[in-house]
C-alpha cells in the first residue's frame, strides 16, 4: 500500500460518520496532510451544511500550512453554487498545492468540472487512488446518478421452511420471525437509506410504523404502492413521526422512475413477497439482506425466489443472515 491508498483508506473511514444524514448528498470524506502526517480531518455534515472539504480546512488554525499540504478526498471536489460554495473554490483560495481524489463525481454539475477547475488554477491533481473501494463507497450516489434510480436494497426475513409469514393470522400485526437483535438491525439499516418501501397488502396485514425506533438516526421516507387509493389516514404510515409518500404505479421500473423523480438515492424495500419478486423479476436490485429465523411454518407464504451471489453469511444469536449481490447490477 502506498502513501496515497493510506490516506484514501482513512478518508473512506471517517466518510462513514456521515451516513444517513448527508442524504441525498453523498457521503465523503476528507484528510488534509502536511509534513506526511494528518493534519485535520473532515466529513460531510448533514444536508445543507458543510462538505468534506470544508470541515476539514476550517479545523486548521494556522491556514499557511495548507500551502505546503496535501488535500486527500473520495469523490471529485464541487465546482458548482448548491447548498454551500464550491469546495474547489476554497481549495484555490488557501493554495493547496495538491489534490488527490478516490474517484470522479457523475452528477453532470460536476462530472469532471471540480478537477478542471483545480489545474487551471495551478492544482496538482491526482486522480483513481482507491478508486474500486471509493464508488463502491459511493454506491448510492453513484447509481442515482448512473443508472437515473435509488440503489435498491432488499430485506425479508423467512423461516427455516421457506415461509415468510403463515397461512392464517390471528390479527392485524406483525408474525416475528426473528430475533430482537436481527429486529434492531433491521431499525439500523432504515437510519441508513434514504427511503423505506412496502406494498399494500404488508400494511393492510401488519400495520407497520416503518420508523427507526430500536437505533438512533433519521427517518426514512415512507414509500407505499397502492396504486387503487385503498388505504385510509388511520394507517400508522400516514402518522407525523416521519414523510409518507404513496405511489400508485404497478411496475418496478416506474417505480424507480418516479422515486428518482424525487430525487430518493436509495431505498430499503421491506416487503412482501409480491412487491420483492417484482423488483427480482424486473432485475432492479443491487443488494439483498435475507435473514432465516429458527422457526417454521410448514405453510404460508412462500419467500421470493432470487438469483444472487452470497458476499456474507453470519449469525445473529439463533437467526442467520445472509447478504446477496446482484451480479448484474453497477453503478460505476
Amino acid at each position: 500500500m502506498n502513501i496515497h491508498e493510506k490516506y484514501i483508506n482513512r478518508c473512506i473511514e471517517i466518510a462513514k460518520n456521515g451516513l444517513g444524514s448527508t442524504r441525498p448528498n453523498p457521503m465523503v470524506g476528507c484528510v488534509i496532510v502536511y509534513d506526511n502526517s494528518i493534519l485535520s480531518e473532515g466529513f460531510t455534515s448533514a444536508y445543507g451544511g458543510n462538505h468534506a472539504e470544508v470541515n476539514a480546512i476550517n479545523a486548521i488554525a494556522n491556514k499557511d500550512l495548507l500551502k505546503h499540504s496535501t488535500l486527500y478526498v473520495t469523490l471529485e471536489p464541487c465546482s458548482h453554487y448548491g447548498k454551500t460554495p464550491p469546495c474547489t473554490d476554497l481549495i484555490i483560495h488557501y493554495g493547496i498545492p495538491k489534490v488527490v481524489i478516490g474517484c470522479l463525481d457523475k452528477d453532470p454539475k460536476v462530472s469532471g468540472k471540480g478537477v478542471k477547475k483545480l489545474i487551471e488554477a495551478g492544482c496538482q491533481v491526482v486522480v483513481g487512488i482507491n478508486e474500486e473501494s471509493c464508488k463502491n463507497h459511493h454506491k448510492r450516489f453513484l447509481t442515482f446518478h448512473n443508472n437515473k434510480r435509488p440503489y435498491i436494497i432488499l430485506k425479508w426475513a423467512e423461516t427455516k421452511d421457506g415461509f415468510v409469514a403463515p397461512k392464517l393470522r390471528k390479527g392485524q400485526g406483525p408474525v416475528w420471525i426473528t430475533n430482537k437483535f436481527s429486529r434492531q438491525f433491521v431499525h439500523k439499516w432504515r437510519s441508513e437509506e434514504h427511503a423505506i418501501l412496502v406494498g399494500l397488502n404488508t400494511v393492510l396485514q401488519d400495520n407497520p410504523s416503518l420508523t427507526v425506533r430500536d437505533w438512533s438516526g433519521e427517518q426514512p421516507i415512507r414509500i407505499i404502492l397502492d396504486k387503487k387509493n385503498v388505504l385510509s389516514n388511520n394507517f400508522k404510515v400516514f402518522d407525523t413521526s416521519a414523510k409518507t409518500l404513496v405511489l400508485k404505479e404497478d411496475t418496478a421500473q416506474a417505480i424507480c422512475d418516479k422515486l428518482f423523480e424525487n430525487n430518493i438515492n436509495s431505498i430499503l424495500i421491506e416487503g412482501g413477497t409480491k412487491s420483492l419478486q417484482m423488483f427480482i423479476d424486473a432485475n432492479l436490485w443491487d443488494e439483498a439482506r435475507v435473514f432465516i429465523g429458527d422457526v417454521s411454518f410448514e405453510n404460508g407464504v412462500k419467500a421470493p425466489k432470487l438469483s444472487g451471489t452470497l458476499i456474507t453469511e453470519e449469525k445473529i444469536i439463533t437467526d442467520t443472515l445472509k447478504i446477496f449481490k446482484n451480479d448484474s447490477s453497477h453503478y460505476i
